[in-house]
């Protein structure tokens, strides 16, 4: 049940028909597992834990650099320096002291990975490394958990959510194959910080209704945001039927 302190935090959400106590309930006991505490990472976290999401796994190797500042809003000043997963931490228990944290401070190989994503409900992807983006989707479709996927540089970004228990959602290999060779990264191209911050906020949006169950989520449809002309593209992607990952995967 929720406490009368829990009504008080979650009633503007609440108010919502589309949530209610039901979709409240369902969120406090929900686990989800966010890859990557950075521009993504932070807004995903802090909006999920706001909303009263009730365990949040939080993975990330790296420490917190003042260029991080700039977009990576979960931390300050005081935290550069200390691992990204014990800052993010400390903010999300000021921020609701009721949501369960647990670290993931070492970077995950296939076997750690397979054990997180097993233990949750659903998983962000807000890495920004292609390798790591295609081994959570292995370890995803494999757990057949859902998995939200955002990425921005520059001034663009992406949005799609790829759910294994849907027949006709295709995963992230549908999409995007076996990459492209020099993908470049934030610090060698440069990204403006709302354009994290929005990316990251429909991944925390996208999550929340994935984890109540309400609305329609972004199964089969890919955001493309272009933030210098302020414009949204939705295009439709389709599951591979020959795809390496899912291809074999039955309904």
């Amino acid at each position: 049940m929720l406490t009368d302190d829990e009504l008080l935090r979650y009633s503007r959400q609440i108010l919502l028909k589309q949530v209610d106590i039901e979709g409240q309930l369902k969120l406090k006991g929900s686990r989800v597992l966010i890859v990557g505490l950075g521009g993504l990472g932070s807004p995903v976290a802090l909006y999920l834990a706001a909303a009263g999401v009730g365990e949040l796994h939080l993975a990330d190797f790296d420490q917190v650099d003042l260029t991080n500042l700039q977009r990576q809003i979960a931390h300050d000043t005081e935290s550069v320096g200390l691992s990204k997963v014990d800052s993010a931490i400390a903010r999300l228990t000021a921020l609701n002291p009721e949501v369960v944290t647990q670290g993931h401070r070492a970077g995950l190989d296939a076997d750690s990975l397979e054990t997180a994503v097993q233990a949750v409900d659903l998983v962000v992807d807000c890495t920004d490394n292609f390798s790591i983006r295609e081994a959570i989707n292995k370890a995803c479709v494999e757990a057949r958990k859902p998995l939200v996927s955002g990425a921005a540089i520059r001034l663009e970004g992406q949005l799609s959510v790829f759910d294994p228990r849907d027949e006709l959602s295709p995963c992230y290999h549908c999409l995007y194959g076996h990459g492209s060779e020099g993908e470049l990264t934030c610090s060698e191209a440069g990204v403006l910080g709302p354009l994290v911050g929005l990316v990251g906020s429909l991944q925390a949006l996208e999550a929340l209704k994935l984890l109540a169950g309400f609305g329609e989520p972004l199964v089969g449809r890919l955001l493309l945001i272009d933030g210098f002309s302020s414009r949204i593209r939705e295009l439709r992607v389709k599951r591979d039927p020959a795809c390496a990952v899912c291809g074999g995967l039955s309904g």
